[in-house]
């Protein structure tokens, strides 16, 4: 099901958004941070690679690979720190997404690449991996989002002003996030451009 309208313009947008929310995200963690490190006796620079790595590597470019190692980087920094681990809804929800991008990736290798399965079953298969995507991939926009805010909450709280420029900075860059995440998935639920002459549907 698709809406009645084409994708083209809302990935346009996605990609402006997408770029934007690049920029902002690093300029936070590089200005407003003080850089990224996987090393260092200051532990924040190596948390701040897991902002980076997940709005990067798992929001935009779909990577699960960055996602993963941000996700390790935020371990890291909080085993070396003496933080706990896994006591935040945020951080329930990121390792449920990224369980759930693992099962859609092994499902769909298994199902579309090897050993693959029948052409009905891929048929049939297509809407669920499609609607399952969507919802793993909002449910990472949601996590992000409260990312954003429980980092932000943490940083106010130890002396961040609430309306300066690096508390700004990061609801702008949360704002943009969720805009980016809407253009794709409507650029995901539009009508496609029509297909090459060569192209073979599943």
């Amino acid at each position: 099901m698709a809406l009645g309208v084409a994708a083209v313009p809302f990935t346009y947008v996605a990609h402006v958004l997408g770029v934007v929310a690049i920029v902002l995200v690093f300029v936070w963690n590089l200005h407003f941070r003080g850089g990224l490190a996987w090393n260092s006796d200051n532990k924040a620079l190596i948390f701040n690679l897991h902002p980076v790595l997940m709005l990067t590597g798992l929001i935009v470019f779909g990577g699960e690979v960055l996602g993963i190692i941000g996700i390790a980087a935020a371990f890291k920094n909080h085993n070396e720190s003496g933080i706990a681990n896994l006591y935040s809804l945020h951080s329930w929800l990121g390792i449920g997404v990224i369980s759930l991008y693992g099962i859609q990736w092994i499902f769909g290798f298994v199902v579309f690449f090897y050993p693959g399965g029948s052409s009905e079953l891929r048929r049939e298969s297509v809407p669920w991996h499609v609607l399952f995507g969507l919802f793993v991939y909002i449910l990472a926009l949601a996590t992000s989002s409260l990312g954003f805010l429980e980092k932000l909450t943490f940083l106010e709280s130890s002396g961040v002003a609430k309306y300066g420029s690096e508390a700004f900075l990061v609801n702008f860059n949360a704002i943009i996030t969720i805009l980016f995440g809407t253009f794709v998935v409507l650029s995901a639920i539009s009508q496609a451009p029509p297909a090459a002459d060569d192209y073979a549907p599943i």
